[in-house]
């Protein structure tokens, strides 16, 4: 990696863009400022777009790009995002989350490949090509958000007012992994996903357990027999209606995914223990790639500190995230599971559904594309050993609305791997993987 580009990568880093938390908006608006400034110098033209402050809240703002190009060229668009994960919990990092490190060939930083690193290294891809063929370019247009890790609501909301404008032939994102020996991935679908929070009320303040024990109901042991109703002995989802319209994989699409996804080991040594989540009978890649998943991402109630606190609780509550597939019914989803909830609401408890955030449902792209094929024959180039096919177990809920709202085919093709730890401790992105999107950047351009 060239000097220059590895100082403006760091700089970027140095943002601490939480999209989802309030207190780093600016920080959040300071990063988009940054990234236009960095466009425009390239020969873009930049816009921060924001909706109206609802409520005294105000959101990241999307920064929108564009540069026209030969007259009867196609239009790409290309789409990326700039907020972060939250970086705890900060004991559990080796190195300052927002200060980047360069160690052994990887550098570590929140957002390292988690999408700063990965669509940098796709524009600086486009940087090089620009230099170089100044007059025969595509039409590029550009939309880089700041909510992507908390469900896009900014961007979602304005995609519509903005059909005419991102109108495009191809979709390009660079936000997704390789195989396992960073052999170049088609993804061929995505999972789409929804979040909430569950709440249960019992007493009107913590009680003494030993005066209130075995009389007063137990809202930690509630939200533990509410969140183990999701699901059967078989790990199968218990919700009556949750999977109704799922559009199954055809056997073309589950051997292509065989062929280019992990083993369980590899799964195994990844995560340092047994690959026993999902329902039984199903192969691990049918679990990750095609079916729907409702896990628990958080569970509190009571006292956590340090001892002991001999008390019932009066309130607990626990995030829950859906991933969702094609043929699934947001809208659909969010009703059974709410009718679920109520349902099994323990005696004594008072129930709440909080921040429930429909996101997008999933998508899968059909095998025969002559995108895929153009993407392949690039990728060919890139690695002799050609590309596989992935259905990424995980989301890009906008990538839906703007397929809808902008006419363009998708194409996904990211540079990620397990070590990169995205959304833990210690995230980070190997030069070679930043040269890797960097040049798929350069070449997949050119090819249009």
């Amino acid at each position: 990696m060239l000097e220059d580009i590895k100082r403006e990568y760091f700089d970027l880093l140095r943002f601490e863009s939480v999209g989802a938390d309030p207190a780093k908006l600016k920080e959040c608006v300071s990063c988009a400022l940054w990234l236009k400034k960095w466009l425009e110098a390239i020969g873009f033209e930049g816009e921060l777009l924001m909706n109206e402050i609802k409520n005294g809240k105000a959101e990241p703002p999307v920064l929108y790009a564009e540069k026209i190009g030969t007259e009867g060229a196609p239009t790409v668009l290309i789409y990326g995002h700039y907020d972060v994960q939250p970086s705890d919990p900060l004991s559990e990092w080796l190195t300052p989350p927002f200060e980047p490190t360069e160690k052994d060939g990887r550098i570590y930083c929140r957002g390292a490949q988690d999408d700063k690193g990965q669509f940098f290294a796709f524009l600086n891809g486009i940087k090089d090509y620009l230099a170089t063929n100044p007059t025969i370019v595509p039409t590029i247009k550009i939309i880089l958000e700041g909510q992507e890790e908390s469900g896009s609501e900014a961007l979602i909301a304005m995609a519509e007012s903005m059909r005419k404008r991102i109108a495009a032939d191809v979709l390009l994102v660079c936000d997704t992994s390789a195989a396992s020996d960073l052999r170049p991935a088609i993804v061929a679908g995505l999972r789409g996903v929804s979040h909430f929070t569950i709440r249960l009320k019992g007493p009107s303040r913590d009680l003494h357990s030993g005066s209130y024990g075995g009389i007063a109901p137990n809202p930690a042991q509630a939200i533990a027999e509410i969140v183990s109703s999701l699901h059967n002995p078989d790990g199968s989802i218990a919700v009556e209606g949750f999977y109704n319209g799922i559009e199954r994989p055809t056997s073309e699409e589950i051997a292509a995914a065989e062929a280019g996804g992990d083993t369980q080991e590899t799964y195994e040594a990844d995560i340092g223990c047994e690959a026993v989540g999902g329902e039984e009978g199903k192969s691990i890649i049918e679990r990750n790639s095609f079916e729907p998943t409702i896990e628990v991402n958080g569970i509190h109630s009571g006292y956590s500190g340090p001892g002991s606190k001999t008390v019932i609780p009066s309130e607990a509550f626990a995030k829950i995230s859906m991933r969702l597939v094609p043929g699934q019914s947001t809208r659909a989803v969010r009703d059974a599971v709410t009718e679920h909830l109520k349902a099994h609401c323990p005696r004594g408890m008072t129930l709440s559904i909080e921040d429930y955030t429909l996101g997008a449902g999933g998508f899968r792209l059909p095998l025969a594309s002559p995108l895929f094929r153009l993407a392949s024959d690039v990728l060919s180039e890139m690695d002799n050993r050609g590309a596989v096919y992935q259905w990424d177990g995980a989301s890009i809920p906008v990538i839906s609305v703007l397929k809808e709202i902008s006419g363009a085919a998708p194409l996904i093709v990211g540079w990620g791997q397990a070590e990169d730890k995205i959304h833990s401790p210690n995230e980070s992105y190997s030069l070679a993987q930043f040269e890797k999107a960097r040049e798929w950047g350069r070449k997949i351009i050119a090819a249009f």
